[in-house]
């Protein structure tokens, strides 16, 4: 049901009047079509009126409204639906006006293959679609990496991946010092392998008071059959147990919670979640929701919850540090979503309170940090329009880098840098083609016309300053790029490293001056240079070192006749890499399906007839 978007004010009162009572989610546009704002109703008609009586109506909501050229709502069947429309609309869209959760990417779990002789124990994300067991979610893949390492010094079972494993004729490194029973050599037997499996299980399961009994019952019957060094090894292990569950285990919690605090201040919020998963914790995480007003901690937790869980496996009981307003709504939808009962606790005793506590300093922590860092940064772009001379403080800086080797696989950097940061969501990388080898004008004038091109199709928004990584050359080549799309009101400036190349004594080549521009040694502008050129150059070396190693995995192989991507992909499965398939002899070769004797007399005769620089 969208009115129509007009310069003119928005005609409320002919849109009211039609519209429904029914459940469903509304979304504000402004002039130019963009969403600002979602929100849900369990009676459209109210709540969207409401926003336009001025008695009702808050300040922000009054600012808002004066942004608003049409509004489109979607009818649901209960306000349910509503909620979990409203959500994935919000972290599709991200409205300006909405609070909205930034970090959004698949937790890590621990997984435990199935099927096997010798189940393999790793670190998993993305889609469950491998046989086996999953545990988790953690907060990050070095919960995961720490929870493995602790794994391995009680539970000896392999972590190594499935071709690593199947090519090994002797025990590695993860056997001598004790971390592993190398069952790809046959030093373990499957039942006994088999009982480490099953213990990780129970330790993972939260069952690590069970398993200490077993293993105390497993000691003394050693001791009884007079085998003293099994009886120490079990005594060992029920105290590196025992260990173990004092630092990670929750006293009185069996089940599985999420915490949830925080904190909230100057227009920044900071939602620290502890994760409990079978009375274990797995860890926590600190989440900075995107915000433009201050919002108090109570909607802010009542807009996380919903757009967190949506897609993720949700806990028993989620302990809040501030009620939100709809909990009996949440917990129905929750509950719906997981399939079993779901309670938001926030007066809560005990020791569950001293989690409560810990959690809610951790938010008052981190978000002290973030608002430090936040205000350092804003000093730094002040310095940097002082320095520059520029009229308004800058809003967004971009800087490009080049990287190749010898002219080879050159790889563009665009990196994004505005008042609060780094905003990586915006890195961009160019594959640069069709120019001579090293010729870094060309491809920055390549680099620079492609993403501003972008910009012209609407794709992003303009920098206010420029910057390249390079002095008048490059300055020259990209002022010739924004030319060619009619672009002036971007600011150029190159850095360029000074004559000894040290950091601090870089000059800045102005499009408009002869000579570089001094900046004032250790100013703040000059950090900032300094952080956006460093991360150009980063994000484009890793860029170019990924397209080398794709380049040389692939492109010696795919010069042989015969040899197909199938079998190029099985190839460097089974010999580990390129460099396993170089030293592999022709039976060797041979062993692999579907390579036959000549072709792999081919590709030994490659690999020996050819000098190193060229694999």
């Amino acid at each position: 049901m969208p009115a129509e978007t007009t310069d003119h004010p928005f005609d409320s009162a002919a849109f009211l009047k039609n519209l429904t009572t029914r459940p469903g989610i509304y979304m504000m546009l402004n002039a130019q079509g963009e969403i600002i704002y979602i929100g849900k109703a369990k009676n459209l008609k109210n709540r969207v009126s409401s926003y336009f009586r001025k008695q009702t109506a808050s300040s922000k909501q009054q600012v808002m409204m004066t942004k608003v050229a049409a509004i489109e709502v979607t009818v649901t069947h209960t306000e349910g639906e509503a909620l979990m429309l409203e959500c994935q609309q919000i972290k599709r869209h991200k409205p300006r006006y909405n609070i909205c959760l930034r970090d959004d990417r698949s937790f890590p779990y621990v997984f435990i293959s199935s099927g096997q002789d010798f189940p393999q124990i790793t670190l998993h994300r993305g889609a469950k679609n491998k046989k086996g067991r999953y545990f988790g979610p953690y907060p990050s893949t070095g919960a995961v990496k720490e929870s493995l390492k602790l794994l391995q010094r009680l539970f000896p079972i392999r972590q190594c991946d499935d071709v690593f494993y199947s090519n090994r004729t002797r025990p590695c490194l993860q056997y001598q010092i004790k971390r592993c029973t190398a069952p790809c050599v046959g030093l373990i037997d499957k039942d006994s392998y088999a009982q480490d499996v099953a213990s990780t299980v129970m330790f993972l399961e939260g069952q690590g008071g069970v398993l200490i009994d077993q293993l105390i019952i497993k000691m003394e019957q050693a001791a009884v059959k007079l085998d003293f060094e099994q009886a120490a090894g079990y005594r060992d292990q029920i105290a590196r147990l025992r260990s173990v569950l004092e630092k990670h285990f929750v006293s009185g919690e069996k089940g599985d919670v999420d915490i949830i605090a925080c904190a909230a201040k100057a227009n920044v919020a900071c939602v620290q979640v502890f994760f409990i998963r079978n009375g274990q914790h797995l860890g926590n995480k600190a989440f900075f929701p995107k915000m433009t007003d201050a919002h108090d901690p109570a909607a802010i937790i009542q807009a996380f919850i919903p757009q967190y869980y949506l897609d993720k496996p949700v806990p028993y009981e989620l302990i809040v540090s501030h009620e939100p307003e709809e909990s009996a709504l949440l917990t129905e939808v929750l509950a719906a979503q997981a399939k079993h009962a779901v309670t938001i606790s926030a007066n809560v005793r005990g020791e569950r309170s001293k989690w409560l506590q810990m959690a809610c300093t951790n938010a008052e922590n981190s978000l002290l940090s973030k608002l430090a860092d936040k205000q350092g940064i804003y000093a730094r772009f002040l310095s940097l329009q002082e320095e520059l001379a520029c009229k308004d403080l800058p809003k967004r800086l971009e800087c490009f880098d080049i990287s190749h080797t010898q002219g080879e696989q050159t790889v563009a950097s665009c990196v994004v840098f505005d008042r609060e940061g780094p905003v990586k969501s915006a890195y961009r990388r160019f594959n640069i083609t069709g120019i001579t080898g090293g010729d870094d004008y060309a491809a920055i004038h390549q680099a620079v016309y492609r993403r501003f091109k972008r910009l012209k199709q609407g794709e992003h928004e303009a920098p206010d300053i420029l910057f390249i990584d390079g002095g008048k050359g490059q300055v020259s080549e990209a002022q010739k790029a924004l030319a060619e799309l009619d672009i002036n009101n971007v600011m150029i400036v190159g850095v360029s490293k000074g004559p000894d190349r040290k950091s601090g004594m870089e000059k800045l080549i102005l499009v408009d001056q002869e000579q570089p521009v001094d900046i004032t040694p250790g100013a703040g502008g000059l950090l900032l240079i300094q952080h956006i050129r460093d991360e150009a150059h980063r994000f484009a070396i890793t860029g170019h070192r990924q397209r080398r190693g794709k380049a040389a995995k692939e492109s010696v192989l795919e010069t042989i006749p015969g040899l197909g991507a199938k079998r190029r992909q099985i190839l460097l499965k089974q010999f580990g890499g390129l460099q396993g398939v170089s030293c592999a002899g022709v039976d060797a070769l041979c062993s692999v399906d579907g390579i036959s004797r000549q072709l792999a007399q081919r590709i030994y005769e490659l690999f020996h007839h050819q000098d190193d620089d060229t694999i």
